[in-house]
C-alpha cells in the first residue's frame, strides 16, 4: 500500500476488519516493524483525534513519530504551481516534501479544503504533491476530499456494536454555522457503500455530494423517513457542492434529537466529533447510553495503526 486515500486502498474489508480486531486486542505485537522507522505527520491544519491517534498508533508500532505544524513550526508552504511566490509563502511543497520524505519511512498529511476553488481542492492538490515528491508511502489524515482513517474507524465501531448481520445506518446532514468540507461524509459514504450495511443519506435540498462518494446509496431528503428502522444514525454537517463551499441553509429542525431518534431501531449515534452540542446534536442524545462518539474517537487509533502496519510490512 503506497497510499491511502479510499477504501479500495485497503483491499479485502472483510480481512481489514479482522484484522483491526486483532491490533486492538493487541496493539504492541508488531513493534519489530517500526524499529528504527519514523513516520512525519504533517498537520496544515488543527487537530485533536487526528493528531493523537496518529502519534499512538506510531507508537504501539515502535515507529518514531515526529509531528510539523505547517506556518506554525514551518515556512509558510506555497502550494500551487507557477505562482510568482512574492507575497508571505517562502518555501514551495515541491522542495519541502522531498527534504520531509529525506527524514522518514512514512508520511501521514492533514489538508482541509480551502471551499474555494473547487478543482484544485477535488483534484487533491496538496496530497498528490505528496505522493509525487517524497518517494514515501503517504496516509491522508484527512484531505480535501476524504478522511479514511475516520471512516475506517467508524465502520469497525459499527462492526463492533450492530446486532444484525446487515445493520441500517443513516448519514444525515445536520446546521452548522460555518461552511464545512465535504470529506468526512465523502469517506462515509464510500465506506458504508463498500459494507455490508443499508446505507442511506438524509439530506436537504441542495446538500447533494459527488456522486463517486453517494454511489449507490438511497438519498432521502426527509430526515424522519429516513430514521425509520434505523440501527445507527451518523449525523455531520457539510457545505454545498452547488455553489460550492457554501452554507445555503441552516434549518435548526435537522439537528438530531429525541424526536428523530424516536423512529428508529434505538439507533446508536455517532459523529467524528468535535460536535457542535444543540446544532449537530442535542445533549440528549449524544450524552444517551446510546451515543458512540468516545469508542468510535478511541478507535481512530486501531484504523491508524492498521494502515501503518499494512504499509511497514511491505516494506
Amino acid at each position: 500500500m503506497k497510499s491511502f486515500f479510499h477504501v479500495q486502498d485497503i483491499g479485502d474489508l472483510a480481512k481489514a476488519l479482522e484484522e483491526a480486531k486483532q491490533v486492538k486486542a493487541t496493539p504492541y505485537a508488531w513493534q519489530h516493524l517500526g524499529k528504527n522507522k519514523t513516520i512525519i505527520l504533517v498537520f496544515f491544519n488543527n487537530s485533536l483525534r487526528t493528531r493523537l491517534s496518529s502519534q499512538k498508533a506510531a507508537l504501539n508500532l515502535g515507529l518514531d513519530p515526529i509531528v510539523l505544524n505547517v506556518n506554525g513550526d514551518s515556512w509558510k508552504l506555497e502550494t500551487r504551481m507557477g505562482v510568482v511566490m512574492d507575497g508571505d509563502k517562502s518555501e514551495h511543497l515541491k522542495e519541502a516534501i522531498p527534504v520531509i520524505g529525506s527524514y522518514c519511512d512514512l508520511i501521514g498529511v492533514r489538508s482541509f479544503a480551502g471551499l474555494t476553488d473547487k478543482e484544485f481542492d477535488y483534484n487533491e492538490t496538496i496530497l498528490k504533491q505528496f505522493i509525487d515528491y517524497s518517494g514515501k508511502p503517504v496516509i491522508s489524515l484527512e484531505s480535501a476530499t476524504v478522511h479514511p482513517c475516520q471512516a475506517f474507524a467508524d465502520l469497525f465501531t459499527i462492526e463492533e456494536y450492530k446486532t444484525k448481520k446487515r445493520p441500517k445506518v443513516v448519514m444525515t446532514w445536520a446546521p452548522h454555522p460555518r461552511a464545512l468540507p465535504q470529506a468526512v461524509p465523502n469517506s462515509f459514504a464510500e465506506w458504508m457503500n463498500a459494507a455490508d450495511v443499508d446505507f442511506v443519506i438524509a439530506q436537504p435540498e441542495g446538500y447533494e455530494l459527488d456522486p463517486q462518494f453517494v454511489g449507490n446509496a438511497r438519498v432521502v431528503y426527509d430526515q424522519m423517513e429516513a430514521f425509520e428502522g434505523a440501527d445507527f444514525v451518523y449525523a455531520k454537517n457539510w457545505s454545498a457542492m452547488t455553489p460550492y463551499g457554501q452554507v445555503i441553509n441552516k434549518d435548526m429542525s435537522w439537528t438530531v434529537g429525541a424526536r428523530q431518534m424516536a423512529v428508529t431501531n434505538n439507533a446508536h449515534f455517532l459523529h467524528c466529533l468535535p460536535v457542535r452540542r444543540n446544532m449537530i446534536v442535542t445533549d440528549e442524545v449524544i450524552d444517551s447510553p446510546r451515543s458512540l462518539v468516545i469508542p468510535e474517537a478511541a478507535n481512530r487509533v486501531v484504523s491508524a495503526q492498521v494502515v501503518m502496519k499494512r504499509m511497514l510490512e511491505e516494506m
